[in-house]
């Protein structure tokens, strides 16, 4: 299209009954609709600000799909293990159930298994629950309650 309408203005104006004013009009004509063809696919038009808001939307749904929810456990987390005391069962990272037998700034000091005079250095941030093992053969109340949600 770009090339036919160069090619229109390049070639002599050919007058047909209407005279010179005709030809200079159609010309500007041409012209105009060359130009805002140009100045169309140049910018984008349309085409980069819908680029634009399809970046921003993906974006704003990763923030709240991902990182909102994860900051959110992390709080959970941090005020769950700030708020450990003295004799309070905890479980570790790695699966390991104790009691808090003492507290420095950022250490817990743990008691692991049935022998009362193991007590083992554990970072606070290694602390991820705050609740008693269930040592029994009975499912525990957690457990009850997912399997009627299951149902």
């Amino acid at each position: 299209m770009l090339l036919n309408s160069l090619f229109l203005l390049s070639s002599p104006s050919v007058t047909i009954g209407g005279g010179e004013a005709a030809a200079d009009t159609a010309a500007q004509a041409v012209t105009q609709a060359t130009t805002g063809a140009a100045s169309t696919a140049a910018t984008g038009g349309i085409g980069a600000i819908g680029m634009i808001v399809y970046i921003l939307g993906l974006v704003a749904l990763f923030y709240f799909f991902a990182i909102r929810p994860q900051r959110k456990r992390d709080k959970e987390l941090k005020t769950m293990q700030d708020g450990v005391k003295l004799g309070d069962w905890v479980m570790t990272s790695s699966g390991f159930y104790g009691k808090v037998v003492d507290i420095t700034d950022q250490v817990f000091m743990v008691e692991f298994g049935t022998n009362k005079s193991v007590c083992i250095p554990v970072k606070k941030s290694e602390i991820m629950g705050n609740k008693e093992p269930n040592l029994t053969n009975k499912p525990s109340e957690d457990e009850e309650e997912d399997n009627k949600k299951k149902k």
